[in-house]
């Protein structure tokens, strides 16, 4: 007889929002203390984005989708908190972001899965140099307390990394990067350490559980103390965090900021004063030569995430640029112009969400863990793209809606008895569209990309999950311009050097052009062997966007 697998927690979004009120952080928003972060109106959009992971994974056309069986376990979880272990994860990972930030512009929550694959990743690798099983075994447990939670966990990467001409061994403020000052410290009868320092860019971390302290670089033998990778409850003695408010809080609900007061994103500078962190939370501390591999993984899965997430952005994007166009009284499918910017528009967005998929298919499993990594070159493309289009994006939006997503009188104007009915009246286009679906159109692409929340679209997209120079360095260091090298060699019959004389040997030290070989992604010796399944699910998958894979 087939038992059913068994099933961690999985908490609903009122249940999210109720387990924040067993923490009490120490939070300041606006120059003040704040007192319940679950209560808090500031941070009700951002929670709102939370929340709504945790109920999808309860909504029967979703569940499948933003739920997986953690191989480890066993056990059913939600896929934010899930370890990958094949391409159709990495895709039905891609699929979920892409799900839930089409509802919430962004979901946060996707940052705890990018992180946790990459600690498992380099526990695995810490394992096979010291020949232990030590660390692999504490980030199991910590992994399954975690799921079996169903806790969110945000990322403290980023350092305020003070002057940047400096290693952090070098820095004037040694708090400017997170750094251990006590390998020895004992808590209530506990062994563990003690960190210090500033995390600068901390997303959604007032109404996280936890935190993940990660290095923000690679260090060197001089930089140890500040290679800590760890976990820390939000409340924990000696964390402060100061926080900035999601989205638009406050605003009307049908006003000029429409969607960002429902739904947004806070972000937090996490002020660390000798606060205890218990070894069973300690992931590795002063293994410098590993803070590389783990910044690395790290990028990789969360530039690949990224990607689901934009792409849902964009889907937004989509819709709200149709609308207006019929709203405006025009159809795209008659007008060249409006068809041309819709298409491209369309293309865009598809096109870095395909390198994402690209990514997924041609994964494949880390020599140490067996974690599945997306494709670094087609990852880092694709977030490259989107980082350097979402201006495009907003332009194309711009330019679908007419000069009136800017120019509306405010929305208060729509419930004067003075002005209200002449508005109507004369700013109303297509006859089939009434004024108010008009004009609630027009906000809402306002609230997306010409106001606060817009802004932060642009920003966030270029710079989160590293600098588009961090992305071109990436894909140049793992595209193998040598085997395009050899290509050409072959067809030239091996070739000549410039100025005659025979060619260096192809493996020649001296010819470091050459050196970044990998087999063809087409043979069996490659990335993913031809005909091999990729999708777990594929009809959930296809189900879960009916608005995009759906001809009517």
């Amino acid at each position: 007889m087939n038992l059913p697998a068994p099933t961690a927690l999985l908490m609903t979004g009122d249940d999210y929002r109720e387990s924040l009120r067993a923490y009490r952080p120490r939070v300041y928003l606006d120059g003040r203390l704040v007192n319940s972060v679950a209560d808090e109106p500031g941070f009700a959009p951002g929670i709102n984005a939370l929340a709504l992971t945790y109920d999808y994974a309860h909504k029967p056309e979703y569940a499948r989708l933003m739920t997986a069986v953690q191989q480890s376990s066993g056990k059913t979880v939600n896929r934010l908190s899930h370890i990958n272990t094949s391409a159709g994860d990495l895709l039905n990972k891609l699929e979920a972001v892409r799900l839930v930030c089409q509802e919430t512009g962004c979901a946060q929550r996707y940052l705890t899965h990018d992180a946790l694959n990459a600690i498992g990743q380099v526990a695995a690798r810490l394992d096979d140099a010291k020949g232990s099983t030590e660390h692999t075994a504490r980030f199991l447990n910590y992994l399954h307390r975690v799921q079996d939670q169903d806790l969110s966990l945000g990322v403290a990467m980023t350092d305020a990394k003070g002057d940047r001409s400096k290693r952090p061994h070098q820095q004037p403020e040694v708090d400017s990067y997170l750094h251990i000052v006590d390998r020895n410290a004992l808590h209530n009868g506990q062994r563990g350490i003690l960190i210090s320092g500033t995390k600068a860019i901390v997303t959604g971390a007032p109404y996280m559980h936890e935190l993940l302290v990660m290095p923000c670089r690679n260090m060197t033998q001089a930089d140890a103390d500040f290679a800590v990778c760890c976990a820390v409850p939000v409340d924990a003695p000696g964390l402060t965090l100061i926080a900035r408010p999601a989205g638009r809080p406050g605003e009307p609900e049908h006003g000029a900021a429409l969607f960002s007061s429902k739904y947004g994103q806070s972000t937090a500078v996490c002020l660390f004063d000798r606060v205890f962190v218990p070894m069973d939370n300690v992931f590795y501390a002063g293994e410098w030569e590993h803070s590389g591999h783990l910044t690395y993984n790290y990028a990789t899965h969360h530039r690949h995430t990224c990607i689901g997430a934009r792409a849902g952005f964009g889907d937004l994007l989509i819709g709200a640029g149709a609308l207006m166009c019929e709203a405006n009284g025009f159809d795209p499918g008659r007008e060249s112009h409006l068809r041309e910017q819709m298409v491209e528009l369309i293309t865009i967005t598809e096109s870095f969400f395909a390198c994402g998929v690209a990514a997924s298919v041609y994964g494949k499993a880390d020599s140490y863990s067996q974690t599945f990594m997306p494709d670094a070159v087609f990852a880092n493309i694709g977030k490259l793209l989107l980082a350097t289009k979402i201006y495009d994006m907003h332009r194309i939006a711009h330019y679908v809606s007419g000069g009136l997503i800017v120019t509306l009188p405010g929305p208060d104007e729509d419930h004067n008895p003075e002005t209200s009915a002449k508005l109507s009246e004369v700013l109303r286009a297509n006859p089939d569209v009434p004024y108010a679906q008009r004009i609630e159109t027009a906000r809402f692409i306002e609230d997306l990309t010409a106001g606060y929340q817009g802004g932060w679209y642009s920003v966030i997209s270029l710079h989160g999950g590293g600098s588009p120079a961090a992305m071109k360095q990436e894909i140049y260091r793992n595209y193998p311009i040598g085997s395009k090298v050899e290509l050409v060699e072959r067809l030239l019959e091996r070739g000549i050097a410039a100025d005659g004389s025979p060619a260096p040997a192809p493996h020649d030290p001296q010819r470091a052009i050459t050196q970044n070989r990998q087999p063809g992604k087409c043979c069996d010796t490659g990335c993913t062997v031809p005909g091999s399944p990729v999708m777990v699910d594929l009809p959930t998958v296809e189900a879960a966007l009916p608005s995009r894979r759906s001809p009517a």
